[in-house]
């Protein structure tokens, strides 16, 4: 075959037409699924981080703040190269590059499940030792309490162990950052490449549903994974004294990491098989785009390194100062923020709110909320293809979507529970423990119990109860002789509840209804950045909208959310002398600070649309305009258009 013929002109690798055409690998279609696969056990691993952080928290021992710094610590590489490597994206073998960051991502998530082989059996840290009744916690007025000196988690705080185990954790959420940072902006700017303009949106949604799907996956795998205990292969099945529902259980964090490795290495394997270019997906009205492509990513105009970084800076601001762009990445950044806020705390909320299991609010999260607003992004996708919306049009669905999605939550504010009667705690009194005064509790104690008068209290201790009866099994049914509950009655084990959990379902509905509606802004979205900067430039704006979602929304999102929850705290747990989590929350100022929050996000990036809809306004009409002093004037469909109207509605803002 000769070195004119059209077929090898074609070719961009060179290679035979025949051959590439017939190769799995060639296919965009192929990409799109491979990748769709990868970013769902890429992302699998962060919704099962979320969904395990505070069991690990409670494994070993970690404050609060250790742990957040934990689960926010793999944004601090990705963010630092993020957008250096997006800037090669059209210039480097984009497929290898993404294999070998999932590869990366695979020994940082093994990484993560170390601690637990070089740990010791898990010894219960909130034990209260008393004499004749060891682990019970019973009113004794006469008895002696050991201090904390000697609570086994204080003896072990500074063993090797302990503090070789925070440091691998954080290098493994480091990895996994890092290992991160190639896999989408090489992937989505690879894919709008190469797949025609009709199908780029169709396949941009599926990928980011299933993309959305990987934390779903996280959460769900992280509910089924903590049910079983943390060293079930170490102990027999008689040795392990607790069942999921008691509050000393710690589940087997450990165990997703693992299953979460095994699926990134499998899904990493065929990206050293995908070739640096691959022939433009057929489309009528992209026939001679290829040749220009080709040319874009023609290793002669390759840059160096210096010459990378001497152009870095112009660039950057020739990005930022396109106002479009800007404005949509802002709004996506408040929608980021929010996104952050939800899938760390959701799933406490629900547990708090509602009175239920953690591993059944992180099923409602991965099982209702996720899908929802996974459905939600293909109908985004499917009606940028349908309807083959332009720009200014992806605007106005952006700007809809999102002032429903505020409509249908605003009735969230009101739907929750009030705080539960906990003596000495809500509402304060002074007085309302001094029947158990004498019983020397220790302050440290929680085990709650709630009494036959519906009155809750932070131990049996301080419910003043002196004996406890055990069923067959020989687990507690009940404490008995209560000196705080009403006649001196009983108190049984666990929390009274905030007595609403039938509102859970409305509750639900509405977060459903919100989520997806809102989700309808993803794919759109996402085009108007692809289709509003130069093509040279699109890997590069990508990474910067990636770096802006990670400095402004998925770093200090969780750690805002956070900070507000705490200021609706009662009353702060102690362990060892020091303060640890929140044991009991102000339940109506939670909602109302938790909800109101999410609010200020909406409206952030309902703003944001608004403006970009009115920028594309007033640019189509001074084009208009421009283009009507220059007589440039055609007829289409009966109606005056300019002759450049394809390529303003595929830009959606021509210069």
């Amino acid at each position: 075959m000769g070195a004119n013929d059209p077929a090898m002109r074609s070719d961009p690798a060179g290679s035979r037409p025949s051959t590439q055409h017939k190769s799995l690998f060639n296919s965009i279609k192929f990409f799109v699924f491979c990748h769709s696969l990868l970013q769902l056990a890429q992302l699998l691993v962060s919704g099962y981080m979320k969904s395990s952080i505070s069991t690990i928290e409670r494994r070993y021992g970690l404050s609060s703040q250790k742990s957040g710094l934990l689960a926010s610590f793999n944004e601090v590489g990705n963010t630092i190269l993020i957008v250096f490597v997006s800037f090669f994206g059209s210039r480097v073998h984009r497929p290898r590059f993404i294999g070998l960051g999932a590869l990366l991502a695979c020994m940082a998530s093994l990484l993560m499940a170390l601690p637990h082989f070089l740990s010791g059996p898990y010894e219960f840290t909130d034990r209260i030792s008393l004499p004749g009744y060891n682990s019970s916690g019973l009113c004794q007025a006469d008895g002696t309490f050991t201090t904390s000196s000697t609570n086994p988690s204080c003896s072990h705080q500074e063993s090797p162990a302990q503090r070789v185990v925070y440091p691998l954790l954080l290098l493994g959420q480091l990895l996994l950052g890092i290992g991160a940072v190639p896999i989408q902006p090489f992937g989505i700017s690879y894919i709008d490449d190469y797949a025609s303009k009709k199908n780029s949106p169709l396949y941009l949604g599926i990928l980011l549903a299933v993309t959305s799907i990987g934390p779903a996956f996280g959460f769900i795998t992280g509910s089924f994974m903590l049910r079983f205990y943390v060293d079930f292969d170490k102990l027999s099945k008689d040795q392990i004294e607790l069942n999921h529902k008691d509050l000393r259980w710690v589940g087997a964090w450990w165990l997703g990491f693992l299953v979460a490795s095994c699926l990134l290495f499998l899904t990493a394997l065929p990206y050293l098989f995908f070739p640096r270019n691959m022939p433009k997906e057929d489309d009528a009205d992209d026939e001679s785009m290829p040749d220009s492509e080709q040319q874009q990513k023609n290793p002669s105009q390759e840059l160096s390194l210096l010459q990378f970084l001497k152009s870095f800076p112009r660039i950057a601001l020739r990005t930022l100062r396109a106002p479009v762009y800007l404005l949509v990445v802002l709004a996506q950044v408040n929608l980021a923020a929010l996104l952050a806020g939800l899938a760390t705390f959701m799933a406490k909320f629900i547990e708090k709110q509602f009175s239920q299991t953690v591993p059944f609010s992180t099923m409602m999260i991965g099982g209702i909320c996720i899908p929802l607003a996974v459905l939600g992004t293909v109908m985004g996708g499917f009606l940028m293809r349908r309807l083959n919306l332009s720009v200014s049009s992806a605007g106005k669905l952006c700007t809809a979507a999102i002032l429903l999605g505020l409509l249908c939550a605003a009735p969230l504010l009101l739907i929750g529970c009030p705080t539960q009667h906990v003596a000495g705690v809500f509402p304060p009194s002074s007085e309302a423990l001094s029947c158990s005064a004498s019983c020397r509790c220790p302050q440290e104690a929680f085990n709650p119990v709630c009494g036959s008068d519906r009155v809750e209290f932070r131990s049996p201790c301080h419910a003043g109860c002196t004996a406890v009866e055990m069923d067959t099994n020989n687990k507690t049914s009940n404490y008995t002789g209560c000196r705080c509950v009403k006649d001196f009655g009983y108190a049984l084990p666990g929390t009274c509840g905030s007595g609403c959990s039938h509102l859970l379902l409305p509750f639900m509905v509405l977060i459903g209804l919100t989520a997806f509606i809102a989700s309808f802004s993803q794919t759109p979205s996402y085009m108007m950045i692809l289709r509003t900067v130069p093509a040279e430039d699109k890997s590069f704006a990508v990474g910067v909208q990636y770096m802006l979602f990670r400095v402004l929304a998925f770093m200090p999102g969780p750690v805002l959310y956070g900070s507000v929850i705490d200021t609706t705290c009662l009353l702060w747990g102690k362990k060892c002398g020091k303060q640890t989590s929140c044991l009991y929350y102000d339940l109506d100022r939670f909602r109302h600070r938790f909800i109101g929050l999410q609010a200020v996000f909406v409206c952030g990036g309902l703003l944001c649309f608004l403006l970009t809809v009115v920028v594309l306004r007033r640019r189509g009409l001074y084009q208009e305009s421009e283009q009507s002093h220059k007589g440039g004037y055609e007829l289409v469909n009966g109606q005056k258009a300019p002759e450049n109207s394809k390529e303003i509605e595929l830009t959606g803002v021509k210069t």
